[in-house]
């Protein structure tokens, strides 16, 4: 398996050097547009590869994501080109930065995001589009599209990645990587807690395998890998009307596959309802929020795109018993998805409702908040059902067809990560992403 385990494990037999490992990676990030937005100099990324800590990746070059926890020396900009030139390098790492550090991960630069993260399309200002790597007339999502693009294109074997609404299962589909969208309160969100958006944020990466998912949740959470492989599964599978033939042809491949493996799968409706109610209330969470920043930043309109505008426009006009309503709307939605799990343990649904989106799906230019958040709930619906429910939910490949890979999705009840992680294994490898480019400084 070529993954972010394999580099570790050629760097800890002499097969490779970190330096040249990092050497490796800094001349693909030259070499894939509109993945990376920023790195260190060579000579610091160079001299944080000597210095690479002990553990499990000790040495594996890793890109940070331009949204959310920071890594010292790489201040974020949410891909706004005015806050690029104003942002402070921290000085320390993130506590989540820390745990990855402690891994023996070496963050040498930041992934580009769409402005404010609010798209599932990245192609930031001033920037080439982060094009998916098998077919470059489609996105490789949003908002996390930077790092799945430094994946599945070898820049790095595994990067970080945040989910508000989606941002770490929608990239991770397009582009046939893994990725896990924690429960709420799992991972680390400080010290500033500027992406933590009323809990429904969540961090922590995307890679080429679930193995190395894993690794990666388990040392940052302190908890020990779930050994119930043998365990039954009882398993919802819900296939919203609008998934596109060759999804559901995928996500059923998926059930079969899992059935094999002693799981019972049932056809179950989709939770449409309570789908919707989640996407409206993320929607003035998203709004509220960019309101605060973009205020708190001191940012005027001519710093941002028409369409940040509007969203935080949306968020100003709340008024105060309106915020106050969410968090009851949080606790009640938490609760009706609770439910969903009385008769299952997890549910199996897609990402997308069908292909990754074309490049330009999401303009700067529009004015108009519901266009764009309706938009985002057609291209992935459900998605943000795990986010305002604070619910685990694992992004993987299903199948690639026509070229492009489809993604499918795993959620669990809160504090199931581990057990979803285990569901899991039973397909880690029955759908093997031909990807283009190999790893960068993997030795073949």
């Amino acid at each position: 398996m070529t993954d972010a385990t394999a580099l570790a494990a050629a760097i800890a037999d002499g097969r490779v050097t970190p330096r040249a490992a990092m050497a490796a990676s800094l001349a693909c990030a030259k070499d894939v547009p509109g993945a990376v937005c920023r790195v260190l100099t060579e000579d610091v990324a160079l001299a944080a590869a000597d210095g690479a800590a002990p553990g499990p990746f000790s040495g594996v070059p890793f890109l940070g994501k331009d949204l959310g926890s920071a890594a010292h020396g790489l201040g974020i900009a949410a891909g706004v080109p005015a806050l690029r030139t104003r942002a402070e390098d921290p000085t320390k790492d993130s506590a989540l930065f820390a745990q990855f550090r402690a891994m023996g991960l070496v963050p040498f630069g930041l992934t580009s995001v769409p402005e404010f993260g609010l798209a599932l399309s990245t192609e930031p200002r001033g920037m080439p589009p982060a094009a998916n790597p098998f077919d470059p007339t489609h996105s490789a999502g949003g908002s996390s599209g930077g790092a799945a693009l430094a994946v599945a294109s070898g820049i790095v074997a595994i990067a970080h990645a945040t989910d508000a609404a989606g941002s770490i299962r929608v990239p991770a589909a397009c582009c046939g990587v893994w990725g896990l969208k924690p429960s709420r309160g799992a991972t680390p969100e400080g010290p500033d807690f500027g992406n933590h958006l009323m809990g429904i944020a969540s961090e922590l990466v995307l890679a080429r395998s679930l193995r190395d998912v894993a690794t990666v949740f388990h040392a940052v959470t302190g908890t020990p890998p779930d050994a119930r492989r043998d365990q039954t599964f009882r398993i919802g599978l819900c296939l919203p009307e609008e998934t596109a033939p060759e999804t559901v042809a995928a996500l059923k491949a998926t059930a079969a596959t899992l059935r094999e493996h002693g799981h019972v799968v049932t056809e179950m409706p989709p939770p449409y309802q309570l789908a919707q109610a989640c996407d409206h209330t993320a929607r003035m969470i998203l709004s509220v929020s960019l309101a605060d920043w973009i205020d708190a930043l001191g940012l005027i309109e001519p710093d941002i795109t028409p369409i940040s505008a509007a969203i935080a426009h949306e968020g100003r006009a709340m008024t105060g018993t309106q915020v106050f309503a969410i968090t009851r709307d949080l606790a009640r939605l938490s609760h009706d998805a609770a439910a969903l799990f009385d008769s299952v343990d997890a549910l199996l649904m897609p990402v997308l409702s069908g292909t990754p989106p074309k490049i330009g799906s999401f303009s700067d230019s529009e004015t108009s908040a519901a266009t764009r958040f309706a938009r985002m709930a057609q291209i992935a619906p459900m998605a943000s059902l795990a986010n305002i429910a604070g619910l685990p939910a694992l992004a993987f490949p299903a199948a690639v067809t026509n070229g492009l890979p489809i993604g499918a999705q795993l959620f669990a009840p809160l504090g199931k990560d581990a057990e979803l992680l285990a569901l899991a294994a039973n397909l880690a490898h029955t759908a093997p992403v031909p990807f283009p480019h190999p790893i960068a400084g993997l030795p073949t």
